[in-house]
């Protein structure tokens, strides 16, 4: 197994698949590098944790990414960013991370600060090659990284009760892929699942600190806000 650590993101967009059976490829390289062995930050740490999310224009083929920085602990906004890009990657479920990565690390990389955390409207390892955007970003950039999900993708699940906080296992056969989360009573659940370099405890927690108020975490509901300003924009 290769070093965790080494992967050059340079390099690996300088050759960004086109076309299924490279990226699925490229999935199957990088994922030995994801680390499941790390806690990740304490919620409410003192630091920076970031949204990120897409937005496109499907007949121009335009995605644009917003990364929105906020406060760990206060949740308070404290730095965003917008990248536009040509989509280079067609739609195929379980590759969506190829159609949005390049533009989304281009808005991170606009950032005046460096993440400590980020939060991905996506998967982790719940995917199917265990692979999906949130592991894919953390292994490009070293970063702590967190799916968080509106549906179950291909996994089955249990209802978590109806509490704020309450969970269940998201499952692949018998093995814990992720979790439906609970983030607000009686509302649907969201799914979470580690994306590199932090624990599942702790990915539920961040999640449900960062969702005081709504179904999705603040995070991802700013992003969202901004890419679609962004969009608009062009």
């Amino acid at each position: 197994m290769d070093t965790p650590g080494t992967i050059s993101c340079d390099e690996e967009l300088r050759h960004w698949p086109a076309d299924e059976d490279q990226a699925r490829t490229v999935q199957d390289r990088l994922r030995p590098y994801v680390r499941l062995d790390e806690p990740g930050p304490e919620p409410g740490f003192e630091g920076t944790v970031v949204g990120v999310d897409v937005a496109y224009d499907d007949a121009r083929d335009v995605v644009a990414a917003a990364a929105v920085a906020l406060d760990a602990r206060t949740r308070a906004a404290v730095d965003e960013a917008t990248a536009v890009g040509q989509v280079s990657f067609p739609y195929v479920p379980g590759l969506l991370a190829f159609r949005e990565i390049p533009t989304v690390l281009a808005a991170l990389d606009r950032l005046a600060r460096t993440p400590d955390l980020v939060i991905c409207d996506g998967y982790g390892v719940a995917h199917p090659r265990r692979f999906g955007l949130a592991s894919h970003l953390g292994v490009l950039t070293g970063l702590p990284t967190i799916g968080v999900a509106k549906n179950p993708f291909t996994f089955r699940y249990d209802p978590p009760g109806p509490e704020r906080g309450a969970t269940s296992p998201l499952l692949d056969g018998d093995e814990e892929v992720g979790r439906a989360l609970r983030t607000q009573k009686g509302v649907k659940p969201v799914f979470v699942s580690v994306g590199h370099r932090v624990s599942l405890d702790r990915a539920c927690a961040h999640t449900l600190h960062l969702a005081p108020d709504y179904r999705i975490p603040e995070t991802t509901r700013a992003a969202d806000a901004l890419c679609r300003r962004a969009l608009a924009g062009i």
